[in-house]
């Protein structure tokens, strides 16, 4: 698999590809977001590793051209900054994880290594399913609602199809980020309760409860469909 890194800094850049090449990965390497988009458009990589302050053309905007034609793709954000604002604008332009400068290599290939089974899980899911007032379509990355179309990241389809399996149960955080994020690392309660509030605001209208909140433990899909 083809594994794209885009950072400023040449040390962090030929780092990331010692890590990542000994694993397999192909890596293709750019210093600028500019050089990113023109690599991602020839070679269309199987997931982007993105730093988010680079000249010119930085790693939010990046990620904002990719997700305009690629829905799919996994995309994580490599990154000194680690403000909670940094972290909900990345997940607000779709993407799929936030890994925090400094990190260790087995958690930067695991968190690849998560997000690329999670994107092909879903490629490999082509059958829908029905949320309430939702209808949930894996395949497309998509949530269809009436005449209105939704993008999902295949992290939101993972958390939707959990729900829509386990109806009725409430489920802890700790089971939705070992199943939705995997095993292999640990990421912070509030990343989840960042993706829910985001994914939300997708497919709930006002007043509206898809995603209900068990205070104190988890999350909960409580209707039929």
């Amino acid at each position: 698999m083809t594994i794209l890194l885009a950072d400023d800094d040449p040390v962090t850049l030929e780092s990331l590809a010692a890590c990542l090449q000994p694993e397999g990965f192909r890596t293709l390497l750019a210093r600028d977001g500019a050089e990113a988009l023109v690599l991602w458009q020839k070679h269309r990589p199987d997931l982007l590793c993105l730093d988010i302050m680079m000249p010119g053309v930085d790693g939010y905007e990046v990620c904002r051209r990719v997700r305009a034609e690629d829905a799919t793709v996994p995309v994580l954000f490599i990154s000194a900054k680690s403000e909670e604002i940094d972290v909900v604008v990345g997940l607000r332009l779709g993407a799929d994880d936030f890994v925090r400068k400094p990190f260790g290599k087995h958690e930067l290939i695991a968190r690849i290594g998560a997000a690329l089974r999670r994107s092909q899980a879903v490629k490999s899911s082509a059958s829908g399913f029905q949320l309430g007032p939702l209808r949930v379509l894996p395949a497309e990355l998509r949530a269809q609602r009436d005449a209105e179309s939704m993008d999902l990241t295949p992290r939101e389809v993972s958390i939707l199809k959990l729900l829509h399996e386990r109806a009725g149960q409430v489920l802890s955080r700790d089971v939705l980020l070992d199943v939705c994020w995997g095993l292999e690392y640990m990421p912070e309660s509030r990343t989840l309760d960042q993706h829910i509030a985001k994914l939300r605001k997708k497919i709930e209208r006002e007043s509206e409860e898809i995603i209900e909140t068990v205070r104190g433990v988890g999350y909960c899909w409580r209707g039929q469909g």
